[in-house]
């Protein structure tokens, strides 16, 4: 299914769902930052997606980065919540998301890299290549938060 984002776009659809979802920041031992090429949009993002209903949160982290990429993770810290209801996004179905997100650190526990419905490639990349790849301006903001946090989560 496609999707299309607006950020601060007075032409935008209005908003007929919040679905709170999150993503990860996992970094490996050699400091690159896991990231995936979305299959809805096309641009890179870190792994995450909607939580369901009968899990934790942190339990969403886990279950979206495995399903996402094939890696098993262990969220750490909350990095920042990120709701601005000037961010929607719509889908080919009609849904018009309003953005609720939650950006969590997470630790590499294992797995190997796979692709899935939701991810048409998964990489590793360096810090100072982020601005080389094709990213959606809030999630680049929550890339930025992740590899910057130092103990304070963003609110906003």
């Amino acid at each position: 299914m496609g999707r299309v984002d607006f950020i601060d776009d007075p032409d935008a659809p209005e908003a007929n769902s919040v679905v709170p979802s999150v993503v990860a920041a996992v970094v490996n031992p050699a400091g690159q930052l896991l990231v995936i090429r979305k299959t809805d949009n096309g641009k890179w993002a870190l792994p995450g997606g909607g939580h369901e209903v009968g899990e934790s949160i942190a339990d969403t982290v886990v279950r979206e980065v495995v399903e996402e990429t094939g890696y098993d993770v262990a969220p750490t810290a909350i990095v920042g919540t990120y709701t601005n209801p000037g961010h929607v996004m719509a889908y080919d179905d009609g849904e018009v998301r309003q953005q609720f997100s939650i950006c969590f650190l997470a630790e590499l526990r294992g797995g190997e890299r796979r692709t899935s419905s939701e991810s048409s490639a998964v990489e590793w990349v360096d810090p100072s290549r982020l601005g080389e790849l094709d990213m959606h301006p809030s999630m680049r903001l929550r890339a930025e938060h992740a590899l910057n946090y130092d103990g304070h989560p963003y609110i906003g």
